[in-house]
Parts: structure tokens; C-alpha cells; sequence
């Protein structure tokens, strides 16, 4: 099993990044996709995957980076091309915060020319999944991913943690949808609520590590990858099933969606 989004690149694993894969290891997590969120990192970051057994990457520009970015198409597209990026992304709207939605028509233009650049490597054979950032925005975001040329099926609504009927939304729409530590919360039964609602076979589990740290060890800094073993546990528990059983429906998941085989783990290291 993998941690499907993560941060390995951001300032809290400088200089440690192979103890934090190897703690992974050790809790049955054996790979990572580490996410892009700008256009400007985006060589570097599959340069990172590159020198790390088991990472790959993504390649996109963050909502929450719009303003900042150079919105390097030239290099997005070449980087998607390279084997170790397995997806487009993270990409989509923010409107949590009132300084986010001022910036919403902005986001609203990225989000536009990053799908007709995904549109474009489709019609040249390249055809890799999509990692959708989506906070309060599910009903803003749907029309105008139906609105593309782009397959639902090929989009998946990371760190989910909309309301059920956001989460119907979504899957009616033909997306998946990935959960973070947020799903153990205590004060989280709404996402708990989403997450019975989706397909075992459209869900995916993740960290957004260095955030959201899973319980029982919420509140530690930074989240590390190796935490996806706790949130499969909550999540296996929902869909009444065995961890091993859920971990190896991760990894069909994750083969299919992906394209990726996920390394091999030693028996019963899940948490």
C-alpha cells in the first residue's frame, strides 16, 4: 500500500526525506506520491521521485498557488511525459476562506488551461490521472469539469472532506475520492459518511502529509507517510473489512488507476 498525495518536497522533510520513507516501511507503507503545486517546481519534483525507490509525482498548479505562479505549460507537459509522474495535479478550486474566493475567478482561469493542457496530451497519448483540490466547491468545480473533453473516471477528489451530498455529487459525476487523517477525527462524522458512500473500488487513501495527522497521533508535526497505515485501519473498519484485505484493494486501486505496481511490503506491518 501507498500513500497516494503527499508534500515530500515541502521544507519539513529537508534533509531526512529517506528516515521518513524508511518509518513508512516499517508501518507497511512502501511508496508515495509526492504532489506538485506549482509550475515552476515542476522538473525538480519529478527529479526528486526519480532518486527515491518507490515515489512518483504528479505535475500541476495548486488553487491556493495561482497568484503566485509563472504557469510554465512547457514544462508541465514535458514533465508529464516522464515515467516517474503518474498524474496531473493537484489542481481545482479553494473557496474556504474569504482570501481564497477573492481569487476565484483567477483560479477559475488556471483551472481552464490546465484542462485544455490535459485535453492536448490526451490527443497526443498521453493520458495520466487527475488530482482534484476541491474545498467548498464541489458544485462551483463539477460544472466545469463536465464542461471539458476529460473522462470522470479519470478524476479523483483528494482529501475529501465534504458533506455526503457532495460526495453523491461526485460519484454521480463518475470521479473517486480519497480520504486523509480526517476520517479518524472524532469531530469528523460527516466525512465518515461520505466515505461509506463510495465504492471500494473508487476510493483511495492518502496522507496530504506534512498536514492532517491521523489518529491516534493526531497533533504530530510533520504527518510522514508511514500514517496512511492508521487512516486504511479507520477506513477498513468502516467497510467492515480485514486491513490486509482493504490494503490489497488499495493496491488494485492504485494499479489500475495509476498504472503503478506498488512495492512489495512484509506481511503484517500495517498498523
Amino acid at each position: 500500500m501507498i500513500d497516494t498525495h503527499c508534500h515530500l518536497t515541502f521544507p519539513d522533510y529537508a534533509g531526512r526525506v529517506d528516515e521518513v520513507l524508511e518509518r513508512a516501511r516499517g508501518l507497511g507503507v512502501t511508496g508515495a506520491i509526492t504532489i506538485c503545486t506549482t509550475s515552476g517546481e515542476a522538473t525538480e519534483i519529478a527529479d526528486f521521485a526519480d532518486a527515491h525507490e518507490g515515489v512518483w509525482c504528479s505535475t500541476g498548479i495548486h488553487p491556493l498557488y495561482v497568484s503566485d505562479d509563472i504557469r510554465d505549460w512547457r514544462a508541465l507537459r514535458a514533465t508529464i511525459a516522464r515515467d516517474v509522474c503518474v498524474a496531473w495535479g493537484e489542481l481545482g478550486l479553494d473557496m474556504y476562506r474569504e482570501r481564497d474566493i477573492g481569487l476565484l475567478d483567477l483560479q477559475k482561469d488556471v483551472l481552464a488551461e490546465q484542462l485544455a493542457l490535459i485535453e492536448s496530451c490526451v490527443d497526443d497519448g498521453i493520458d495520466k490521472p487527475i488530482a482534484v483540490h476541491c474545498r467548498r466547491a464541489v458544485q462551483e468545480l463539477l460544472p466545469i469539469l463536465r464542461s471539458s473533453k476529460l473522462r470522470p473516471e479519470r478524476f479523483v477528489f483528494h482529501c475529501f472532506t465534504e458533506s455526503p451530498d457532495d460526495a453523491r455529487a461526485v460519484l454521480d459525476y463518475g470521479a473517486n475520492l480519497s480520504f486523509t487523517g480526517v476520517v479518524t477525527y472524532k469531530n469528523a462524522p460527516e466525512v465518515r459518511e461520505s466515505a461509506r458512500l463510495v465504492p471500494i473500488d473508487r476510493v483511495f487513501v492518502e496522507t496530504d502529509a506534512p498536514f492532517l495527522s491521523p489518529e491516534p497521533v493526531r497533533g504530530t508535526r510533520p504527518c510522514e507517510p508511514g500514517f496512511t497505515a492508521y487512516t486504511a485501519k479507520r477506513l477498513a473498519e468502516l467497510y467492515g473489512m480485514d486491513i490486509e484485505a482493504f490494503a490489497e484493494q488499495m493496491d488494485a486501486n492504485v494499479r489500475r488507476f495509476y498504472g503503478i505496481e506498488t512495492p512489495a511490503r512484509a506481511a503484517g506491518t500495517l498498523a
